[in-house]
């Protein structure tokens, strides 16, 4: 597994919005966001359910990975996915950092990608109540 999700009743945007939200709560700011069926459409002419890839950032914790190694930056920022789908419900999975950071042989990596999950996790579990 390299993620975890939550089904979400609401609309797009007012699910966006509350993702953003309990992102902050734990530390996090979206640094990029992919309109990815905006792309489609404009690129490929593809019609499709809404999607969006949030690059959401924890600044303490990114640095103490960059700090930790250089190139980890690879593997940032965490991927928050957000989905709309057939039954007009809304899917967020989150990229497992613990998943993607176990690529990373360095001390102390294992511990501060523990910390990341453990914070998305309580975004998700936010999200479903």
């Amino acid at each position: 597994m390299y993620g975890f999700t939550v089904n979400v009743s609401g609309t797009m945007d007012s699910v966006h919005e509350q993702v953003a939200e309990e992102l902050q709560k734990e530390g996090f700011g979206i640094l990029t966001e992919i309109d990815v069926a905006a792309t489609l459409k404009k690129k490929l002419d593809i019609d499709r359910k809404p999607y969006l890839i949030l690059g959401a950032c924890n600044p303490v914790l990114a640095s103490q990975a960059i700090e930790a190694d250089p190139d980890i930056g690879l593997l940032l920022p965490c991927n928050v996915l957000v989905r709309e789908e057939d039954d007009g419900s809304i899917t967020v999975g989150f990229m497992d950092p613990a998943a993607v950071l176990n690529l990373v042989d360095v001390e102390g990596i294992e511990a501060l990608a523990g910390e990341v999950r453990a914070r998305l996790e309580r975004v998700r579990d936010a999200l479903s109540r």
